[in-house]
């Protein structure tokens, strides 16, 4: 047990080792965004090199679930406790957001009220999934404004 846990900032954190694969997680997730591993990801050498040495490689049957690039967040976390700062705003950039060609995702602390990820949070068309629930998501989505005259979509 204990396979999924909170991180001290809040992340929604899965132990991978501790996983037992009965897919209970998945089953209660009311977003289903957790996904039962079903492949076998061992290579033999010198091919298991090609991964990515800052993810660790999950073993056929744990589940697996979207971290928000908790390794980027940690080297920075540690980046800045060496130069005994703060991490900066836009310091931490996840691997969606990086590859996301509109700027579209956007990514950032709630402290930084003046930054556009908490202005753009703040704004009135920000909705959560299944906020109605009691949920309380982190992830928020703008809804998409349409002009039926104009045919334009913002």
């Amino acid at each position: 047990m204990n396979a999924t846990v909170h991180s001290p900032d809040g992340l929604n954190e899965m132990v991978y080792n501790r996983c037992i694969g009965t897919r209970f997680c998945s089953n209660n997730c009311p977003y289903k965004v957790r996904r039962f591993n079903w492949f076998d990801t061992t290579r033999p050498p010198p091919t298991d090199l090609q991964a990515n040495p800052d993810v660790r490689v999950r073993e056929r049957g744990v589940m697996e679930k979207c971290t928000y690039c908790v390794q980027r967040i940690r080297r920075a976390e540690k980046a800045a406790l060496v130069e005994r700062r703060a991490i900066a705003p836009g310091e931490v950039v996840t691997a969606c957001q990086q590859a996301c060609p509109t700027g579209a995702i956007q990514f950032g602390s709630l402290e930084h009220q003046d930054e556009p990820f908490a202005v753009a949070r703040s704004e009135g068309r920000a909705y959560g999934v299944l906020h109605e629930l009691g949920t309380v998501p982190r992830t928020r989505y703008l809804a998409k404004i349409a002009n039926p005259r104009s045919g334009t979509a913002r």
